[in-house]
């Protein structure tokens, strides 16, 4: 007789019973609980993957719900999952040229205008960290700090009031076009991430969805 193996800790697994006259087993090991297989999409081993992939390729919810015929409640729910789950690559090189800038984004919570705050390394690209929120000196704070601890040769960005008083003079520049690089990555996330597109009726109804699908994007 075959032996049935637990797909959590490859433990030997015995008979548990039956649900909807499906067989179900019971591993010996971790006592997890499970079928051999299922007829609904979303515990298929590859989802999370398809579900990645989907995201960032700017496929909306509803759009990631058809195409794996699963719910749009599970996609949410395995959003969060994904993204509680990613490490954040911790960017520890020194002396670095930084750009930063602030993006405009839609979130149904009232009058409230929200921005997606981050900055880049100018060579690598490399994301440093983002902040959703105001254009609030609280709110940049907290990415200038993480990126002062780095000793940068310069640090980039636009002619919002609120940079000089955070960056030292001596590091900071703010001319035309200095910019160019992350201003095209802004363009990018608005191709790549549904919720983010300009003039169209696609946007983020919580912003814990929001920073869900950036981390899955930026380090997913």
């Amino acid at each position: 007789m075959e032996k049935i193996h637990c797909p959590k800790c490859n433990g030997i697994s015995v008979k548990n019973g039956f649900q909807n006259k499906t067989q179900r087993y019971k591993c010996k090991v971790c006592n997890k609980r499970f079928q051999v297989s299922y007829t609904y999409k979303a515990y298929n081993s590859n989802t999370n993957e398809f579900i990645i992939d989907l995201l960032k390729e700017g496929c909306g919810l509803r759009s990631i719900s058809r195409i794996l015929k699963i719910s749009k409640n599970t996609v949410l729910s395995r959003m969060l999952k994904i993204s509680n789950s990613i490490k954040v690559p911790y960017f520890d090189k020194q002396g670095c040229k930084f750009e930063i800038d602030e993006m405009f984004i839609k979130i149904a919570n009232g009058e409230n205008q929200n921005w997606l705050i981050y900055g880049i390394e100018r060579v690598t690209k490399s994301l440093i960290g983002f902040v959703i929120g105001g254009r609030t000196k609280e709110n940049i704070s907290q990415l200038i700090n993480k990126i002062l601890l780095l000793n940068p040769k310069r640090i980039y960005t636009d002619r919002l009031n609120i940079y000089p008083s955070l960056i030292p003079k001596e590091i900071h520049r703010r001319f035309r076009y200095c910019t160019n690089k992350i201003e095209r990555m802004n363009l990018t996330l608005r191709t790549h991430i549904k919720r983010l597109s300009r003039k169209t009726i696609c946007f983020s109804r919580k912003q814990e969805y929001l920073e869900a699908h950036l981390r899955i994007y930026f380090w997913g």
